[in-house]
């Protein structure tokens, strides 16, 4: 396991853990949500704002919220954040309402973790990520609309989540060089 939730986990556990969590104290408050993600309150507020995340119910912060903060997160370290919020709105649309989401973001947060976890473990080119996302997907989401749309922006997110750790790897390599 990671020491910061919003890695990828090196283990099977998947979002639903969180689940029980968030539901048992009928959503969490944004102090909550920030201590369990390491994020700033004004970065999860900044989100908000941008329409990358939805606003809260009553303040409270439920799965949806957390599983979308998550995969913003994670995501946010090897992309521009413009085009993570692209890539939100291109799945499930427009944040606050999920009336046009195509897939539950806690399902997402999970085929994200497994898809970018699949090609990390092989060690896959870029161009074959698409091939491994797509068996991924095509196991969990049976409607081919959906389908079509989640494939391609996973395999982005897949990709750039690979790259941002390659990066990690070689800035460490570069500081060890100069200790």
């Amino acid at each position: 396991m990671t020491d910061k939730l919003t890695e990828i986990p090196a283990d099977d556990k998947s979002f639903s853990e969180l689940t029980s969590l968030i539901r048992a104290a009928d959503g969490l408050s944004l102090a909550q949500v920030c201590s369990l993600t390491g994020l700033e309150q004004s970065t999860v507020q900044n989100w908000i704002k941008r329409g990358f995340v939805p606003h809260p119910v009553r303040k409270r912060y439920g799965e949806r919220h957390v599983a979308r903060i998550l995969l913003i997160s994670e995501l946010r370290e090897c992309m521009l954040i413009e085009r993570v919020g692209e890539l939100m709105r291109y799945i499930n649309g427009n944040a606050d309402d999920t009336g046009d989401d195509i897939i539950d973001e806690s399902a997402l947060y999970d085929l994200f973790r497994d898809a970018s976890r699949h090609v990390a473990e092989r060690y896959l080119p870029p161009d074959r990520v698409g091939e491994a996302v797509a068996q991924i997907v095509s196991n969990r989401v049976t409607d081919p609309v959906s389908r079509e749309r989640i494939i391609p922006a996973l395999t982005v997110m897949a990709v750039a989540c690979i790259a941002a750790r390659y990066k990690g790897a070689a800035d460490k390599m570069y500081s060890k060089m100069f200790e």
